[in-house]
């Protein structure tokens, strides 16, 4: 692709417009961005977690976690357990990571029938989406939640997500949350005669909702 737009596409110096990540991303499930982040257990233990998101509705898609080196192998299973339930993406972005360059990471992509379209190198502004998914979630929930094991973190990373997708309101997209957004439906004017506290996260976030 990039070839094609090289040959055909020449933009205007000094040209503002979208980058060719936002075009393909302008679709539900036409783009997913996937990356990588650390953080460690109440007993000091460190954790890959695995973050894939759509580009498109800021659905964060799902989660996969490992304690240890990753390796290839690790990261498929990871790719693979949080997209479960979830479909494909057409386009998958990820950055020079050496573990999305390993062959048995190719191979699932090519199994999955997904294209992989790399970010610019040593530069975190071109992945801009799922690298402010990880700030979130580590300002939000792990810099204040503990967690004991991998299992402990999957139960408590679920309420994340279920926070994150269905009650979170996001600037990007004017204040909807990423399933409302996804939908298509408005959001309706909240009544402030009639307001009551929402619990999420374990009590970790409280969000008023009409009563």
């Amino acid at each position: 692709m990039y070839r094609v737009l090289t040959k055909h596409y020449r933009p205007a110096p000094g040209g503002n417009g979208p980058s060719w990540l936002s075009f393909i991303g302008h679709a539900a499930d036409s783009l997913w961005s996937v990356d990588l982040f650390r953080c460690e257990s109440i007993v000091l233990r460190s954790y890959w977690v695995l973050v894939v998101m759509d580009q498109f509705t800021r659905r964060l898609v799902g989660i996969g976690a490992h304690g240890g080196a990753v390796t290839g192998a690790e990261v498929c299973r990871m790719f693979n357990a949080a997209i479960h339930g979830q479909g494909v993406p057409r386009h998958l972005s990820t950055d020079h990571d050496p573990v999305f360059e390993a062959h048995r990471w190719m191979a699932n992509l090519r199994i999955l029938e997904i294209d992989e379209i790399k970010t610019v190198p040593h530069v975190p502004l071109s992945h801009p989406f799922v690298e402010r998914l990880i700030g979130t979630m580590r300002r939000e929930f792990l810099d204040q939640v503990l967690f004991w094991n991998a299992g402990d973190l999957e139960r408590k990373r679920a309420e994340f997500q279920t926070y994150y997708n269905e009650a979170r309101g996001h600037a990007s997209l004017d204040g909807h949350t990423p399933l409302t957004f996804a939908r298509g439906h408005a959001v309706v004017p909240a009544d402030f005669n009639g307001l009551r506290w929402l619990s999420h996260c374990r009590g970790l976030v409280q969000l008023p909702v009409a009563a």
